[in-house]
């Protein structure tokens, strides 16, 4: 089923939950608050967002031209994976994505942040495809694109060479968890219950083996620069992982995905 986005313009003059989204493509960040919404049943309305281009009207707005970003009634929007989850604790406390406990909750934040937060596995990825984007042969419009995204996302030759390194050092890291968690007959990344640190992983596995397009019905192109791994990261994507974003999803999660 395809998402009916609103306008910017529309969105303004909405009261409520609204999740900025780019439009068509499976961004794990804004697939990452779309499923936690999903797992706390939060009613939000969807604003288009579109990748690459300078969304002069959402700067306006809201001072950001990026997605995902929520915004509830008057308040400021929330444009950060961590901040856009405690906006969604505190509107819909149950079910818990944040572990009470102080140690699991450190735990599950210092993942979120290795899958999510700056120069952790996302944004390394993202590093790794504008490399791709802004080779000479990916045609004039690609190059645009990606000038956009590099300027917004701190894009150098220098960083991109080191990305695949940093890729694979949080994918092992997220495979031992597992294993171990699994020795002391936990399901989870953290404790025995689903955290916001599962569905992170399930939301970012996109960016290295999307499902099957009837579950994940993505532009080629698109797919295409997502599995496009190298030799350093393929060797360290453990299968377990992607059985792992299977059952989350299954189990939790909205499915078939839509952009």
């Amino acid at each position: 089923m395809a998402v009916n986005y609103c306008s910017v313009a529309e969105a303004r003059d909405r009261g409520g939950l609204r999740l900025v989204l780019s439009v068509g493509v499976p961004g794990p960040w804004g697939e990452s608050a779309k499923s936690i919404f999903h797992a706390k049943a939060l009613a939000y309305t969807p604003v288009a967002q579109f990748p690459g281009m300078p969304n002069e009207d959402l700067v306006e707005w809201t001072g950001h031209a990026n997605a995902p970003l929520a915004i509830h009634d008057g308040e400021a929007p929330r444009s950060t994976w961590a901040d856009i989850l405690f906006l969604a604790e505190r509107l819909a406390p149950e079910p818990r994505l944040i572990p009470d406990d102080a140690a699991d909750r450190a735990l599950m934040f210092g993942i979120g942040h290795e899958i999510c937060g700056e120069h952790g596995f996302g944004w390394s990825r993202r590093l790794m495809m504008l490399d791709a984007l802004l080779a000479p042969e990916a045609g004039d419009g690609g190059r645009r694109a990606g000038e956009i995204l590099g300027a917004r996302y701190g894009y150098s030759k220098e960083a991109a060479a080191a990305a695949p390194a940093r890729v694979a050092t949080v994918l092992r890291m997220l495979s031992t968890r597992l294993e171990r968690q699994k020795a002391a007959g936990h399901d989870f990344f953290v404790g025995n219950a689903l955290s916001a640190a599962d569905i992170y992983w399930a939301a970012f596995a996109v960016l290295l083996a999307p499902m099957d397009s009837q579950l994940c019905p993505m532009p080629d192109y698109l797919r295409g620069w997502y599995t496009n791994l190298g030799p350093m990261v393929s060797a360290a994507l453990d299968p377990r992982l992607l059985a792992h974003r299977d059952r989350i999803y299954r189990n939790y999660l909205q499915l078939p995905m839509s952009f």
